[in-house]
C-alpha cells in the first residue's frame, strides 16, 4: 500500500510540475493585460462602449505619460499623419517581441523606425542621398529604407541589413520621439492582416494589451494606405516597395528633381 501511495504522489507532483512548465511556456506567448491609460489629444473619437479613460488634455502631461510608459518596456498606440500605430522603444528587445505578439505579426516581417528629426536618421541609418532630399519627403507619409547602422538594436529585424525610417508630418509623435531621444519601433495599430485604423475605437481590441492610447482623434487621411515605402539603400537608385499615400509625389522628387533611377524589386 505504501509503494502504491508513493507512486501515486510522485505521478501527482510530476503532472503538477509539468503543467507549471507548460503554463509558463505558454505565459511567454501571451501578451499582458495593462490596466490602459486613454489619453485625449482631441476630443474623444468614435463610438461604442470605451474602456476607463483619462480626462487629460495637456500636451505635456500625455507626453510624460506616454514616455514613461515607453521606458517601462510597454507598447502605446499613438496617432501618425496616415493611420494609428504601435510604438516602443527600438532599442529594448522584450518590447519589441512585444509588437509582434500584440499584432500577431510574423517575425520574418520588419518593423520601422521613427525618429523626431532628419539628424537622427544618420544615428541608425547610412544614408547615401543627399540631405536635400531627405528635407524633401520628410516630415511626411513616406517610409524611407536605408542600410541599417551599427547603432541600432540588432535584435530589431535581425534578418536584414535594411530598416525603414519615418518622421510623420505629426507633432505629437516627433515630440514623443525627441522627449524620449531614442527611435520607436513602430507599426499600424491593428492585427496583422486586418485593416489599417484612423480611430481609436477601431483597434479598441487591442486596448487591454497597450499602456498608453494617445486619441488625437480620426486621420483626416480616409485611404488607410499606410505611408509609401521607397529603399535607397542603392546609390542613385530607388526601389518602390510600397506604393502606400503619397506614390506620385514621392516619385516626382525621387526622379525629377533628384534623376533617381528606378530599380525593379525583382
Amino acid at each position: 500500500m505504501k509503494l502504491l501511495l508513493d507512486i501515486a504522489i510522485k505521478i501527482i507532483k510530476n503532472r503538477a510540475s509539468y503543467s507549471t512548465v507548460a503554463l509558463n511556456r505558454t505565459g511567454t506567448k501571451m501578451c499582458k493585460r495593462l490596466k490602459t491609460k486613454v489619453l485625449h489629444l482631441a476630443p474623444a473619437s468614435g463610438d461604442g462602449p470605451f474602456l476607463p479613460q483619462e480626462a487629460c488634455t495637456d500636451i505635456t502631461d500625455i507626453l510624460s505619460c506616454t514616455v514613461k510608459a515607453l521606458q517601462d518596456g510597454h507598447v502605446v498606440a499613438v496617432p501618425t499623419d496616415t493611420i494609428y500605430g504601435l510604438a516602443c522603444l527600438a532599442q529594448n528587445s522584450g518590447a519589441v517581441r512585444e509588437i509582434y505578439d500584440i499584432k500577431e505579426r510574423n517575425e520574418q516581417k520588419p518593423l520601422a523606425i521613427c525618429v523626431g528629426e532628419i539628424r537622427d536618421i544618420y544615428k541608425y541609418c547610412k544614408v547615401k542621398v543627399k540631405e536635400e532630399l531627405l528635407n524633401d519627403l520628410l516630415p511626411g507619409p513616406v517610409t524611407l529604407v536605408f542600410e541599417r547602422s551599427q547603432l541600432l538594436n540588432k535584435e530589431l529585424n535581425p534578418f536584414t541589413s535594411l530598416v525603414g525610417v519615418r518622421i510623420p508630418d505629426c507633432a505629437f509623435i516627433r515630440r514623443l520621439c525627441q522627449t524620449c531621444a531614442e527611435p520607436l519601433a513602430l507599426t499600424s495599430a491593428n492585427v496583422s492582416a486586418q485593416n489599417s485604423t484612423l480611430a481609436v475605437h477601431e483597434f479598441q481590441d487591442l486596448w487591454p494589451k497597450l499602456a498608453v492610447v494617445v486619441d488625437g482623434g480620426p486621420i483626416e487621411d480616409k485611404s488607410r494606405l499606410g505611408s509609401t515605402v521607397v529603399d535607397l539603400s542603392v546609390h542613385g537608385k530607388y526601389r518602390i516597395i510600397r506604393a502606400g499615400c503619397a506614390f506620385s509625389s514621392t516619385v516626382d522628387v525621387l526622379e525629377g528633381k533628384y534623376g533617381l533611377s528606378s530599380e525593379d524589386l525583382g
